[in-house]
């Protein structure tokens, strides 16, 4: 059944079961929401991020900013896992632009809850589709991140772009591009 649900008071309709939003913003502030289809042109390199990377005493991971040679810019990473990936997205000659925290992803899950993810790297790539890149050890995937990175890789088919979710890179070779 394919059945839009009906929006809570202040908040946009909710999107039918397996459709897709995207939500950003651009340089001069301004919020967008488009169809997944109208994404694709969008070149969100050159966009703000669509969430605020915080920072807090006593938290866990170590954000920061990466100074970009391919961008000419400081990126901004949650984590040193996040810094790592970022750093090879940078080293990588294909990527012409990389974007932190790029877009929300919106959808309806089938039983009816509206979900939204913000991937961590949108990597433009000269002569090849877009990569999004998700984040995450491994033994830090619950069933709830691994369902929001299932409806990102499913968004990213669908729009033709590549999806990755990374771990760990090798220690060894992240060590010597550092």
């Amino acid at each position: 059944m394919n059945k839009t649900l009906p929006a809570l008071p202040g908040k946009a309709p909710a999107l039918p079961p397996g459709a897709f939003e995207i939500g950003y913003t651009a340089q001069d502030g301004a919020q967008h929401r488009v169809p997944l289809a109208g994404a694709a042109v969008v070149r969100f390199a050159d966009t703000q991020p669509a969430r605020r990377i915080r920072t807090r005493k006593g938290q866990r991971h170590l954000p920061g900013r990466w100074w970009s040679a391919t961008d000419g810019r400081h990126i901004g990473y949650e984590s040193w896992l996040e810094r790592d990936q970022l750093m090879w997205l940078d080293w990588d000659r294909a990527v012409t632009g990389t974007a932190s925290q790029p877009f929300r992803l919106r959808w309806t899950t089938e039983e009816g809850e509206p979900r939204s993810h913000v991937p961590d790297y949108f990597a433009e790539r000269g002569g090849g589709p877009p990569v999004v890149v998700d984040c995450r050890p491994a033994d830090r995937r619950g069933p709830r991140d691994l369902a929001a990175f299932e409806a990102t890789r499913r968004a990213c088919g669908l729009v033709g772009w590549e999806y990755r979710l990374v771990g760990a890179p090798d220690p060894i070779a992240t060590a010597n591009l550092r």
